[in-house]
């Protein structure tokens, strides 16, 4: 579980840069941590594409940080990328950000459903028209998983 202040953290940086922090995931081992981080870029309330230079921009800034200090000590490996086309939402922004739109979730309790976001009532539920069921209200903490659901 990532705490509030690192994603706050992370998120300031990237923001500073002229980007959105989309997801922030931390793995690997205590010795040698696995940053992974992936940016949008929202212009006039639409993501434009994100480009190898971006990645390269942020990825310098972040190394700049951590080198100086930054949580994780010396020994980390960072990789900084897009979200890609099924782009996970991790927090209440997300949700917002994609009224309307399709959505793969693993609800607790309940499983994994496709559903469409229809409204966001407040920070904590969001509510979920599901395929082949009835219009749910569910809390954001009780979402496990959740991203963009693209038709190949």
């Amino acid at each position: 579980m990532l705490s509030d202040s690192l994603v706050d953290a992370f998120r300031a940086r990237v923001e500073t840069l002229g980007f959105d922090l989309a997801d922030l995931r931390i793995g690997g081992t205590p010795n040698r941590p696995l940053v992974q981080v992936r940016i949008d870029v929202w212009t006039d309330g639409a993501a434009r594409g994100v480009t190898v230079d971006d990645c390269t921009a942020v990825s310098r800034a972040l190394e700049q940080w951590l080198d100086q200090g930054g949580p994780f000590g010396p020994r980390y490996v960072l990789e900084v990328s897009s979200p890609g086309m099924e782009r996970p939402l991790r927090w209440h922004r997300h949700w917002v950000r994609f009224v309307g739109r399709e959505v793969h979730a693993r609800l607790q309790g309940k499983g994994r459903v496709r559903a469409r976001i229809v409204a966001v009532p407040d920070e904590e539920t969001v509510v979920l028209d599901p395929q082949g069921g009835e219009r749910v209200t569910v809390r954001l903490a009780e979402i496990r998983d959740a991203h963009l659901a693209v038709d190949w």
